[in-house]
Order: C-alpha cells, then sequence, then structure tokens
C-alpha cells in the first residue's frame, strides 16, 4: 500500500484524522513549550537597557496614538539583508519595559528599531513637518501639528506608578521626580544630573527648537532613543542561558 493511500485512509475517517491531528498537535506543543521550563528567563538581560525617561514615554504615548506602529515595525530580524539595512538584530531585552511592545511584520516606511542617532533632531522636525520635503517618495502624512501642542507633566508620576505595577523598574527615587525629569530634558539649560544618573545616556536638549514643551518634544526624544540603549560593539549573546 502506498503512502498516498495510506494517507486517503485518514481522508475519509473524520474520527481516525481527529486523533492524529490531536497526536500531531501534542507533540509540537510539548517541543515547544517544554523547554521553556529549563530557562530561567526567556529574556537575555542586557547592558544598559533603561526604563524610557518620562519625556521618551510621552513621546512613545504620541507615537502609539497617531499610529505611527502601523506603517513602521521596530524588529530587525536575525538575516543578512535586514542586518546589512537597519543594524544589529533586535534583542527581546530591548523591548522588554515596552507595553506594549513596537514589532510588527509589516513596513510601509522602513524599521525605526535604530533609528536613535541617525538622523538630527532637524530631520526629524522637517520630516513630521512635511515627509516629502525629505523623502520624496513618502507617503507619511504630515504632523505639523504636534509642534502647536503643548504638554504639561500633569499625571506622568500615575503613568510612571502604573508601569511600574507590570514590571518596569521605576523606582520611588524616579516616581517623586518625574515632573522635574520630564521638564528638565528638553531644556538645555536645566540642571540634569539627577535626570542623567536616573536614566544613564539620557538625551538632553531643545528637541523641536521652540520655547515651550511641545508633543513633538516628546516624539523626537522617543525616536532619538531608539536602537541606543546597548553598545553593540562589545555585545555579545549569552549561549548559556
Amino acid at each position: 500500500m502506498s503512502i498516498l493511500s495510506k494517507h486517503k485512509i485518514l481522508e475519509k475517517n473524520a474520527s481516525l484524522l481527529l486523533v492524529f491531528s490531536f497526536l500531531v498537535v501534542t507533540i509540537g506543543g510539548i517541543v515547544e513549550i517544554v523547554p521553556l521550563f529549563y530557562l530561567q528567563n526567556t529574556i537575555e538581560k542586557v547592558e544598559g537597557v533603561r526604563p524610557y525617561t518620562p519625556l521618551e514615554l510621552k513621546g512613545r504615548d504620541v507615537y502609539v496614538r497617531e499610529g505611527c506602529y502601523v506603517c513602521h515595525s521596530q524588529m530587525i530580524r536575525p538575516m543578512r539583508d535586514e542586518v546589512e539595512r537597519y543594524g544589529h538584530y533586535s534583542l527581546a531585552a530591548e523591548s522588554m519595559y515596552d507595553h506594549p511592545f513596537q514589532w510588527g511584520s509589516k513596513r510601509t516606511g522602513p524599521d525605526l528599531a535604530r533609528v536613535g542617532g541617525r538622523y538630527s533632531d532637524e530631520w526629524h522636525i522637517d520630516h513630521l513637518v512635511d515627509p516629502q520635503s525629505v523623502v520624496p517618495e513618502s507617503i507619511m502624512p504630515k504632523y505639523a501639528f504636534l509642534r502647536d501642542r503643548v504638554i504639561y507633566p500633569d499625571h506622568i508620576e500615575q503613568r510612571l506608578k502604573t508601569d511600574a505595577l507590570v514590571g518596569v523598574p521605576y523606582d520611588e527615587e524616579m516616581i517623586a521626580n518625574a515632573v522635574s525629569d520630564f521638564r528638565a530634558q528638553a531644556n538645555p539649560d536645566a540642571d540634569a544630573s539627577g535626570l542623567e544618573e536616573r536614566y544613564p545616556g539620557a538625551q538632553q536638549r531643545n528637541f523641536d527648537r521652540q520655547p515651550q514643551l511641545t508633543e513633538m518634544d516628546a516624539l523626537i526624544a522617543y525616536l532619538q532613543v531608539l536602537g541606543t540603549m546597548v553598545d553593540f560593539s562589545t555585545f555579545e549573546p549569552d549561549d548559556n542561558r
């Protein structure tokens, strides 16, 4: 009896097909699930990864609110064409404090996992105000209105407390200084010593080049930190987890 003939027996017998389908799904599930019980942590801890500053967190909220994730993923796959175009492949640890994370599969625009520091603040301002002025073939809508939306740190402490409840390591000092850190990051004349101590590598400057603190300040602060926390020149994956 040929293999096709045996397969035909399964196709004609619903009960037999159900039993064998169950067996295949069970075996596949065991192969995928059992190894997880032997791992101490499914996310490798990586030096340099920190929670977002209050201003970066606000910028991320603007990013999600405006649907930027619909056209831009933040996930570089470990394939040659991806790595050569965007940089080192994405690590799970880089998104461990993201709620929700911005990994995805659809790209109308480029992946943004390593966009931090790749362009100047001025480029981002021009790109958000009039995308076609810097990328003529872009179909991205204009976000000039973000420069007119002044923001205040009214609920930023509660925002950090909420994230802390789901595992983001915001401590009492971070929460107590949330308002001052929020304002200081976009003010180059402010004392940012505490900000830098709490959030190593935090960038401090007037991101949108306007006197008032706006949603564009926050969004650019968020974009400029993406992919900058890990030093990939010294990073070595842990193969002994």
